[in-house]
């Protein structure tokens, strides 16, 4: 079984100290988001066959993966780095510091083990395709050797997401696309990926099935080839992706939505974000769950 923690949260930056818990503990509860009781799913190194690490931040989190690696257990941390304004990011990592955090990574366990996510893709009058691909070059300037794939995505234009993108863009005075022309997409994905080349990183697309072919290939966030390759050793799963376009292998999330408080406005896992700031403030680190 291959455990993702968390594409609802972000457990690296928040709740590193929760997870070293359940690590030990060897299991965590999860709370079902569709409604219904929690579920157990086990955490001990003869169940897990990897980690997947989904985070803005690992600084937080070094001792966890050591603690991880310690048990023999490989992961890959899915590190999102973006650089946008504070508008639409007001709280996370410093752009520098994140890509010092990926190197740091990569330096600890390898470049197998990181991938850069540069997702979701946001154009609005602030952030024009021009502006990205200045700033998307920097950033792979900035993690060249740290890592050899960047996961690329547009906004999902989710309920929660366009009430939160409007709220922002009255408040700083911006417009933007939710849904931009697919000529436009493609135009600058290409763009992209030859930045991305250039640095010795392939990038590949998040579950966007209109535009990825034999230029713009698929991702797969959840990789059990990836683990392999940090493990050494085979790691099987089957495919099991969470939407259309998805190829992601089968994994269990052990995250909880409303659980991040650092504010991305375009962020489909936090509807509500002074509750999340709460969860995070009081959150139990010796709970059985999170949330």
């Amino acid at each position: 079984m291959i455990v993702s923690a968390s594409y609802r949260t972000d457990i690296p930056a928040y709740h590193g100290d929760w997870f070293r818990r359940r690590l030990a503990a060897g299991f965590a509860m999860v709370a079902n988001p569709y409604g219904g009781g929690p579920s157990r799913v086990a955490l001990d190194g003869a169940s897990v066959d990897g980690f997947v690490f989904w985070t803005r931040n690992p600084r937080p989190f070094a001792a966890a993966l050591a603690e991880v690696r310690a048990q023999a257990t490989p992961f890959v941390v899915q590190l999102t780095v973006t650089g946008y304004p504070r508008a639409l990011e007001p709280s996370v990592l410093a752009t520098g510091e994140a890509v010092e955090a990926g190197h740091a990574v990569a330096a600890a366990y390898g470049t197998a083990a990181l991938v850069w996510r540069y997702d979701p893709i946001v154009l609005s009058d602030l952030m024009p395709p021009a502006w990205h691909r200045r700033r998307f070059a920097e950033l792979a300037a900035g993690l060249a050797g740290a890592t050899d794939e960047v996961v690329v995505s547009f906004v999902e234009p989710y309920a929660k997401t366009r009430r939160h993108m409007a709220a922002a863009a009255r408040a700083h005075g911006f417009d933007w696309q939710a849904d931009p022309p697919a000529a436009t997409r493609r135009a600058l994905a290409t763009d992209l990926a030859a930045i991305a080349a250039a640095q010795g990183i392939r990038l590949t697309l998040c579950t966007q099935p209109g535009l990825a072919g034999p230029d713009l290939p698929a991702a797969r966030c959840v990789d059990a080839d990836r683990l392999a390759r940090v493990a050494g050793r085979p790691v099987a799963a089957p495919a099991k992706g969470n939407r259309p376009g998805c190829l992601c292998h089968r994994s269990r999330d052990i995250g909880a939505y409303d659980t991040c408080a650092q504010g991305c406005v375009y962020c489909y896992a936090v509807g509500n974000r002074p509750r999340a700031r709460a969860a995070v403030a009081h959150q139990d680190p010796a709970a059985e769950r999170l949330g």
